[in-house]
């Protein structure tokens, strides 16, 4: 939490505060590039970085982190969400500044060829790829489909061996189309799935309006000041709000974990510091707005509905969708369905290209099989010690890509420079993009 963190403040400052253009980069991000090199469109490198982003951790996380540290990890949830902002921005630069091309015109990057090509630690690139993998085959697969086959048998009574069945055979239709078909998908799903669930919680706050205000106040002075347990709600310190909300915003928005810039690389762009702009929209949409969003309507639940305010992250979360007549629960199992059905998508592409960086195409298929494989076993399985595992990988992911920001940051400052505060940002980058060395075999 300390690297992270040091690193979106240390970015923020020496980029200038880059969080000022984002209005700007969401201009950018439903705009195409047209006759340049990539795999997909800016947009559908965001929509893939999104579906993986914006997971259960969303809607369960945010009200974990309200019942660990008070409505005021609310607040800090946000805060880290701004700040990240910067990080992402600079892990997309590097994505496009050291990709490589193979020999079928593929485009690869992400912070394993950043340490190879820009700082010469290929050692360091394939210990992110080993800890990458391992981590994804958790919260990226396992925990994912559990979630949603834990929701269906609650709540409509649906056996957990028949939603890991249809979610495989859904899972492994899109994979075998490729990235194509991963990027088709987040592309229609992605939109669709985050305006569900943004007026979803739009709607709880209209429902509970009279207590939204006090809400606001409350997440604001539990951020700053330990409230007292009482009235129905919980008992926090400043240092619990801190420490919870700091750790669901890092952990949400996935920024400076490296993941994103895996498919930022595949990105058809005019120069770095287009898709970089591009890339901190993601944390802007996961955790400024639909974290926050989240975050509110649950505090204003809690205020609405004193009996609620004890209950623990899950069960917390779906009493305050179930205050909502007739459709709240409804509106809660999508959200929590497309959400994690996304996230095993992208995740599914992130590790694919880390199991290619170690053992090149040979790799590809193998994996496929294992990961649709899997989805099955996480469906039945009790996952209490993989949630435990997947969240060290998450952190072991996380040093190499931090390593490779810092030591990096003068290649992000001069290419920031360049395009963005000499306003070129229509200027085509005409560095050539060097082919990927042959493996031996």
């Amino acid at each position: 939490m300390i690297l992270l963190l040091g690193t979106h403040l240390f970015l923020t400052i020496r980029l200038r505060f880059p969080q000022r253009k984002i209005f700007t980069a969401i201009a950018l991000s439903v705009k195409k590039d047209k006759n340049t090199q990539g795999d997909m469109s800016q947009f559908g490198a965001l929509a893939t970085s999104l579906a993986a982003t914006i997971g259960t951790g969303n809607i369960i996380g945010v009200a974990t982190a309200i019942a660990l540290g008070g409505p005021g990890a609310v607040f800090w949830c946000w805060l880290t969400g701004v700040l990240g902002i910067a990080t992402k921005y600079g892990e997309g630069l590097l994505a496009i500044r050291y990709r490589v091309i193979t020999e079928n015109g593929q485009m690869l990057g992400g912070p394993m060829y950043a340490l190879e090509r820009g700082l010469n630690m290929k050692w360091l690139g394939v210990l992110f790829c080993i800890f990458t993998t391992i981590a994804s085959f958790g919260i990226g697969n396992t925990v994912q489909v559990n979630a949603i086959a834990s929701l269906l048998h609650e709540t409509y009574n649906v056996s957990t061996g028949l939603t890991g069945g249809v979610i495989t055979v859904l899972v492994g239709m899109v994979m075998l189309v490729g990235i194509k078909g991963i990027e088709k998908v987040c592309t229609t799903l992605v939109p669709f799935m985050a305006l569900f669930y943004a007026l979803s919680c739009i709607l709880i706050l209209i429902l509970n309006g009279s207590f939204v205000g006090d809400a606001i106040v409350l997440i604001v002075k539990s951020a700053f000041t330990p409230q007292a347990a009482g009235g129905g709600l919980v008992g926090s310190t400043v240092l619990m709000a801190a420490r919870f909300g700091i750790a669901r915003g890092l952990f949400s928005n996935e920024s400076g974990m490296g993941s994103a810039p895996i498919v930022a690389a595949a990105a058809q762009t005019r120069n770095p510091v287009r898709q970089a702009l591009v890339s901190s929209t993601g944390t802007f949409w996961d955790t400024v707005v639909i974290c926050a969003l989240t975050g509110l309507a649950l505090v204003s639940s809690m205020l609405a509905y004193p009996e609620i305010a004890q209950l623990n992250g899950a069960q917390l979360t779906t009493a305050a969708f179930a205050k909502v007549p007739y459709v709240g629960t409804f509106m809660l199992s999508v959200g929590i369905i497309t959400f994690a059905f996304s996230t095993i998508l992208g995740w599914s592409y992130y590790a694919e290209r880390a199991m290619e960086y170690l053992g090149g195409k040979a790799f590809i298929k193998p994996f496929r099989i294992m990961w649709v494989g899997v989805i099955y076993f996480g469906a039945i399985a009790n996952l209490e010690t993989i949630w435990n595992a997947a969240d060290c990988f998450n952190a072991l992911m996380a040093i190499p890509n931090l390593v490779s920001l810092l030591l990096l940051s003068g290649v992000i400052v001069r290419d920031t420079h360049r395009y963005l505060w000499l306003d070129n940002l229509d200027r085509t980058d005409t560095s050539e993009i060097p082919q990927r060395a042959k493996r031996k075999k």
